[in-house]
């Protein structure tokens, strides 16, 4: 059994396991400490590993061991199996062993996908598969994976941005140029952590994106759009634009969790690359509460489609509805129709969620029926175009202000002759407490105005703006003593 241990006479560690059924001991200069313990267990079981996979060469951990000799036929049959020659190696042509082992990225690649991929749904491994036979593997398959360099990627990175993209477009999006590069970076990330090489992407920042607004449906326009459509989708647009629903989800709607009887709609699966997958995250199960126009449409539906097939919304052969085909000849055609904005089909989900914070829902109930962990998306989003849906843009503030200061601020006279301002009228007459405008009340006594004696006074440049109401009734008050001119003073002369 493969352990660490540590001489007697001084007291340094060495690795002691088996290869090619030897027993082999080599010696290290590390003194016995824990930390020093840590690291050789560490690279003992990365032996370990390499052994127990065929790939193990010796002479890599331990160029100058007596072993090698010992060893030879072993490791250059090893070697010419299994170890991957890098190619400043192929070049020289020498005798000498090669110096990297590293896979090749391709390899690799392959590898870390077999032994992720059950981490991962179906649709989440098919496109990273796309990325990476498609953009990866071209461009560095054939490298040894601890070749690449950091200039190796920023010149990859540049090249994307000079493809085709889609349509007309010159060059990758920013936002897919970083989910290639985010997924080479995970990938070399973890071989740089296998092999103890420093990954060329630690100081690689990824391209500044655009922030994109939301672009939601005014209610208006949401009549509209159900008005015109053609009648076999009105229901579905009813169910789209009124739960919030992403389309995924509405895709792989089945009638078993549709609840009319609690009038819950129970996402439990959403439909993605023609296959049914748990739903985006633990968050999108969820329960959504169906509001009359939704509870309608879909009994309305269930009449052409719950006694034949088991998908809510589907084709004439009770298969989920295709977003493409929905897209290009139902969606598009409708907003050119009726003269709106192009946008995409997941607005509907947007406008769902203005409309829910329009009408006064609770952020929190409003979170739990998108899908939502938190309100913190709620708010960062959507919040913002409440004010134009229900113009609760401060005119509620001003309404207040003008009403109070219209007919000025209630005093409460308590027995004892204190007074309080107090602009609550709801309370006014509760106890002994009476309530008067403060226009019937004496004005109160004010200090004695301190400052410089002699100094002349100033009138304020305007007079201050003071309630309609306030100061009916009352005479200004006097400028105090000091303030007053001086009267001339008869001179005295000394005799």
């Amino acid at each position: 059994m493969p352990s660490i241990r540590s001489r007697a006479d001084n007291d340094l560690l060495f690795l002691d396991f088996r290869f090619g059924g030897t027993r082999c001991r080599e010696q290290t200069l590390l003194p016995d400490t824990p930390t020093n313990r840590k690291k050789l267990e560490k690279i003992l079981a990365k032996i370990e590993a390499e052994i127990a996979g065929g790939t193990f060469v010796y002479a890599n951990y331990f160029p100058n061991s007596k072993a090698l000799k010992r060893l030879s036929k072993a490791y250059k049959a090893d070697a010419a199996a299994d170890v991957i020659v890098t190619a400043d190696a192929v070049d020289a042509g020498g005798d000498e062993p090669p110096t990297a082992v590293t896979p090749l990225f391709r390899d690799f690649a392959s590898q870390w996908v077999d032994e992720h991929s059950i981490e991962w749904r179906r649709s989440h491994i098919r496109s990273l598969l796309s990325t990476l036979n498609g953009r990866l593997i071209p461009h560095f398959g054939g490298k040894v994976v601890s070749s690449i360099t950091k200039s190796d990627i920023l010149a990859f990175r540049a090249a994307l941005a000079k493809v085709k993209g889609r349509g007309d477009k010159e060059g990758l999006s920013p936002k897919r140029i970083n989910e290639i590069i985010g997924l080479l970076r995970q990938i070399l990330s973890e071989a740089a952590d296998r092999f103890q090489f420093t990954t060329p992407t630690l100081n690689i920042k990824t391209l500044r994106l655009r922030k994109t607004d939301v672009d939601p449906f005014r209610l208006v326009d949401v009549q509209r759009i159900l008005a015109t459509v053609r009648p076999d989708y009105q229901d579905y647009f009813t169910v789209r634009f009124f739960t919030g629903m992403r389309t995924g989800e509405v895709h792989g709607l089945k009638w078993k969790y549709v609840d009319f009887d609690l009038r819950v709609i129970r996402v439990r699966e959403t439909f993605v690359l023609g296959e049914d997958e748990y739903t985006k995250t633990d968050g999108s199960q969820r329960d959504i509460q169906m509001s009359q126009p939704v509870v309608q449409a879909l009994q309305r539906q269930f009449e052409a489609t719950g006694k034949l097939f088991e998908y809510v919304f589907c084709n004439l052969m009770g298969q989920p509805l295709d977003n493409k085909n929905f897209s290009d000849r139902i969606w598009y055609p409708l907003l050119r129709h009726l003269g709106l904005d192009k946008r995409r089909p997941y607005q509907m989900r947007h406008t769902a969620a203005t409309l829910w914070l329009a009408s006064g829902e609770a952020p929190e109930w409003i979170a739990r029926q998108l899908g939502h962990t938190s309100t913190e998306m709620l708010f960062r989003v959507y919040s913002r175009y409440v004010p134009n849906l229900t113009r609760h843009d401060g005119s509620a503030m001003e309404r207040l202000l003008a009403s109070q200061l219209a007919s000025g601020a209630l005093v409460r006279l308590v027995d004892d002759g204190d007074i309080g301002v107090n602009t609550d009228c709801t309370a006014a007459g509760s106890g002994r407490n009476v309530y008067v405008p403060i226009a019937d009340v004496p004005p109160q006594v004010r200090p004695k105005t301190r400052g410089v004696a002699g100094a002349p006074y100033r009138a304020p440049a305007t007079p201050p703006i003071l309630a309609t109401g306030i100061t009916a009734g009352i005479e200004p008050q006097p400028p105090p003593q000091w303030a007053r001119p001086l009267e001339p003073t008869p001179a005295r002369w000394l005799i």
